[in-house]
């Protein structure tokens, strides 16, 4: 500070008294403090879609495995693939050099219940299984909401297997012990939101696909099914703090489409909630059964629950969710 300056602090700044012109100063400083922040350029905004549910969700579809294990990648991604008409209807998963691609506007967060976080572009490896060799509907949603709504995008998947929403996913307005994968469930989601701080991440849709433990329990699960499901759409609104989101169900998909009626009262119970009035303009089921594929034409012919790891099943389901999706979120 120069001897001139010093000087007129000294004398309270010629006219003004001492404690005036201080005070003038300090609000000075603070306003200049404040300005650059005030007029930052706004953070660009990203669109946040929820995947929630259990193993079909995680994801089960095989990219490129082969030999016994996999009844000779029959059914596998690269299998569907070799088909010129399947290649031409999903251009955007290779390029020309026939190399996978993946998007790098569509980011996917995916914490699985056991090992490190997978975060990334939307592409293969965001399943439980650690590798590049699998995907789930995430694959074909993330780029068909993309290209619907010209947005960056952030998937956000909270799933895992062989669990129900009877008691693990519970949501605390259905009464009872609320379910401890509910809360998990809405605290990734947060976590998620709050983990890249240059976004303005704004949740924009929902998507559970989910059924296969509840309706393994028909004599207490199934008739509380269409019950449950309403107050997870009522108490994931309030926890999200989004009472409009739009919410798309998934029917249970896998080799019961001619199930006994159990599984047809299951089927039934996804279904209702959309045909309430209440939810009509921001609720969508999606039926899947026709998406199912021949165990002795999918890499897994054992595993019906997870939909036979049948890559083209996992890819119309992500289409379809996706679509359904895209008639419920206006573009930005």
């Amino acid at each position: 500070m120069n001897s001139t300056f010093t000087a007129s602090l000294d004398r309270g700044a010629g006219s003004l008294p001492r404690r005036t012109f201080l005070t003038t100063l300090g609000a000075a400083a603070l306003l200049a403090a404040v300005l650059p922040s005030a007029f930052a350029a706004p953070k660009p905004k990203r669109l946040v879609f929820v995947l929630a549910g259990q193993s079909n969700m995680e994801g089960q579809a095989v990219v490129d495995l082969a030999g016994s294990d996999y009844n000779q990648g029959r059914g596998t991604l690269l299998q569907v693939l070799q088909h010129p008409a399947q290649a031409a209807r999903f251009p955007q998963l290779r390029d020309a050099a026939g190399q996978w691609r993946t998007r790098p506007e569509v980011a996917v967060s995916y914490q699985p219940e056991n090992g490190p976080l997978r975060a990334g572009p939307l592409g293969f490896g965001f399943t439980p299984y650690g590798d590049k060799h699998h995907f789930g509907p995430e694959l074909q949603f993330g780029h068909l909401v993309a290209d619907g709504l010209h947005q960056p995008i952030l998937l956000v998947k909270t799933a895992w297997g062989g669990k129900s929403l009877y008691e693990d996913f519970r949501p605390p307005s259905a009464g009872g012990k609320p379910g401890p994968y509910y809360h998990k469930m809405i605290s990734q989601i947060r976590a998620a939101l709050a983990a890249d701080s240059e976004w303005d991440n704004q949740v924009a849709g929902f998507v559970w696909y989910q059924g296969w433990n509840d309706g393994c329990d028909p004599q207490h699960a199934v008739p509380e099914y269409e019950a449950n499901l309403v107050h997870l759409i009522h108490d994931v609104r309030r926890d999200l703090g989004a009472p409009k989101l739009p919410f798309v169900i998934g029917e249970l998909t896998g080799p019961w489409v001619n199930a006994p009626a159990e599984w047809q009262a299951l089927r039934h119970a996804q279904a209702a909630p959309a045909a309430r009035p209440e939810f009509r303009d921001s609720v969508r089921f999606v039926p899947t059964h026709d998406f199912v594929r021949r165990p002795e034409d999918s890499p897994n012919p054992g595993h019906g629950h997870h939909e036979f790891g049948n890559a083209e099943t996992y890819l119309l389901v992500g289409e379809a969710l996706g679509k359904a999706m895209l008639e419920l979120v206006p573009p930005h």
